[in-house]
């Protein structure tokens, strides 16, 4: 145990706390047993405080071995805290990729388990829950519990989008797709304003990607114009040579480092909105289609190491909401232009479609999903609740896994169904044990 300065991605908040290098399976639950609170952490990558805990913060990275694999199935067990940067390291090159992949390859899979985590194909294929088989997971009395659909369904269920407060989880059984190279297709919309960025995600409902960088400090006409890409995974067949006789051979990648904290964030309204105009203008004049590696696809950000400290030594929140499809035009219209007024320009804003939800906390509902960085300012945190009043109006809500300032009162405003998974913890001895920042803001 060694006391530490705790924090997630964003760099804020920041809390002193103990974090807890366990290295047997024994020990895991017996620091269980113990009855002391603790909360199960990864890599770090989740945005805000889900994975901090002052009392006990436990890592989950010497739990990081592959178990067992079915080539004919593409079924996988491994223990949870591996990453998915390793696990991409071993199957790609045998042509198998995860069905379902967030925004950085730096997460471990009891991440992925915890925050149900979506990628840009939620549509057609659903969240990463989807495809997990059974969990084995260390329950409040420190015992290892095998749950599934078809047994103990409920604290699968729970455990699916759980934020880890139902348990540590342990191990995963998941199920990995075959592919045909290590490449995709894609292809580049410019529109002009939100209607066209919608009607493009409508036009081009059966494609399995889809993605837009949207122009978040635009007014008038031009409010809600974006880059929309649509992606698919490429055929070896279709490679370029030498590719195309090595298709899952992908050239390394050499991250840029950011190797200081700037004491101020370089990120304003004049900043980003000259990026955005640079940024727009260069989608305008590139090539429509280009082949791209799954990590130029899948990973953009982590091509710059320490990307975070971008944001200054406040570091930054992101909001990322989800507004139900029928109010998602009026809402994400509202949104944009509180956003332009407030002159808080978004470094980084991300419009993704999503499909239907699958559970208590699960983030994917029906609709579309924005997600916005902003470096960290009592300003940010006064636009932030005003954009919460928005979402509250559209019937929308946020994303745990970024969230790090939502008020317990506005959570449950947008959460109906927060109440069942609070009785369920209760009711398991789950709230005495596994307690996190996040849970004692919200009242979880």
């Amino acid at each position: 145990m060694a006391r530490a300065r705790l924090t997630g991605w964003g760099r804020h908040p920041v809390i002193d706390g103990d974090i807890e290098q366990l290295r047997s399976i024994d020990e895991l639950c017996q620091r269980v047993r113990s009855g002391r609170p603790l909360i199960a952490r990864g890599n770090g990558r989740a945005y805000g405080d889900a994975g901090i805990n002052a009392e006990g913060t436990v890592s989950m990275l010497h739990f990081d071995r592959l178990l067992a694999f079915d080539a004919t199935t593409g079924v996988l067990v491994s223990e949870a805290g591996l990453l998915l940067d390793d696990l991409l390291g071993v199957f790609v090159p045998r042509g198998w990729f995860p069905p379902v992949s967030p925004g950085t390859r730096y997460v471990t899979l009891g991440g992925m388990v915890a925050a149900d985590v979506h990628g840009k194909n939620h549509p057609i294929a659903g969240s990463f829950g989807s495809y997990v088989q059974w969990l084995d997971v260390i329950v409040a009395n420190g015992d290892i519990v095998r749950c599934s659909r078809d047994s103990q369904a409920a604290l699968f269920a729970a455990t699916l989008g759980g934020m880890g407060l139902t348990g540590v989880i342990l191990r995963c059984c998941i199920r990995l797709m075959r592919i045909s190279s290590a490449y995709l297709n894609r292809s580049r919309v410019v529109t002009n304003n939100l209607v066209e960025t919608l009607a493009t995600f409508q036009r081009t409902e059966a494609a399995s990607y889809r993605v837009a960088w949207i122009d978040c400090l635009q007014r008038g006409a031009t409010l809600g114009r974006a880059l929309v890409d649509v992606a698919e995974h490429a055929d070896a067949r279709e490679l370029p040579p030498p590719s195309r006789d090595r298709p899952f051979q992908v050239r390394p990648h050499t991250a840029l480092v950011l190797p200081f904290t700037p004491p101020f964030s370089p990120l304003n309204s004049l900043t980003v909105s000259a990026f955005n105009a640079l940024y727009y203008g260069a989608g305008k004049r590139a090539a429509t289609t280009k082949l791209l590696d799954y990590q130029q696809w899948f990973y953009p950000l982590d091509s710059i190491a320490h990307w975070n400290r971008l944001y200054g030594r406040h570091g930054f929140a992101q909001y990322q909401c989800v507004l139900p499809l029928a109010n998602a035009e009026a809402g994400l219209g509202e949104l944009l232009r509180e956003i332009a007024d407030s002159r808080c320009g978004s470094f980084l804003s991300v419009l993704k479609r999503l499909g239907p939800s699958t559970g208590a906390l699960s983030f994917p509902t029906e609709g579309y999903t924005l997600a916005l960085d902003f470096p960290w300012s009592q300003t940010v945190a006064t636009l932030m609740l005003r954009l919460d009043e928005i979402v509250i109006k559209y019937g929308g809500h946020l994303y745990l896994a970024k969230d790090a300032r939502v008020t317990r009162a506005n959570f449950e405003r947008m959460q109906p169904r927060v109440a069942e998974f609070r009785d369920a913890r209760a009711a398991s001895g789950a709230a005495a044990v596994f307690q996190s920042r996040l849970s004692e803001r919200l009242g979880l």
